[in-house]
């Protein structure tokens, strides 16, 4: 369990137990005549829990203190939120290419990363690309909605080898799903995106392998 949700379950689990002692209890606290519970709460250093009003004041801002402790939390450690492509927490795998260049490739390897992409990019380095690793082969079509920035494109099978080139893919400015879209002949296991215009400089051609590791 999270630090989220253990201390939200935990302040639940003890507002539970101490709401038969405190509720309608109006006199001062005796730890003899209390619930085990109130005992503790009344050892805590920064409680004064001398009164039943007191403690609910008490009560109201630990309340507040763990909302915000949750929502700070909950905004900002979701477990499989995708980093931004070009982000320091993105993924990178070197990518050498016949020409000697090593392209920085981020790692597209699940749904999420796959769909969104190069998406609502507005720069891309001529060194660095986006990688798309799936599980089988199968002519993966591709589009450019909501890509900021043209791109070549590169479909390789299994082995890494070169079987489908797109050059100077153009964006497409279209709102809905019109946009043109493009696919090998054969089965693909991988796609590499790469500004356009680089893929003739790093002799990236039919045929030719790039050498890569996989995630």
């Amino acid at each position: 369990m999270d630090l989220a949700n253990f201390l939200h379950t935990g302040l639940l689990a003890e507002m539970a137990e101490d709401r038969t002692g405190l509720l309608g209890n109006a006199r001062r606290l005796n730890p003899a005549r209390t619930p085990t519970s109130l005992q503790a709460i009344a050892r805590w250093p920064y409680l004064d829990c001398r009164h039943v009003g007191q403690y609910h004041a008490s009560m109201f801002i630990r309340v507040i203190l763990i909302a915000f402790i949750v929502l700070s939390l909950a905004g900002s450690s979701s477990g499989d939120a995708t980093p931004p492509p070009g982000s320091p927490a993105a993924r990178l795998i070197p990518v050498k290419t016949p020409s000697g260049t090593v392209v920085q490739a981020e790692i597209a390897d699940t749904p999420q990363k796959r769909a969104a992409g190069l998406m609502y990019r507005d720069h891309l380095k001529k060194d660095h690309g986006m990688m798309f690793f799936f599980d089988q082969a199968q002519e993966w079509t591709f589009w450019m909605k909501n890509t900021l920035i043209a791109l070549d494109l590169i479909w390789m099978d299994d082995k890494k080898r070169v079987i489908h080139i797109e050059r100077n893919v153009p964006i497409c400015t279209r709102t809905d799903d019109s946009c043109p879209q493009y696919r090998p002949n054969d089965g693909a296991m991988y796609v590499l995106e790469i500004a356009a215009g680089t893929v003739d400089g790093l002799k990236i051609e039919k045929g030719t392998k790039l050498q890569f590791a996989n995630p």
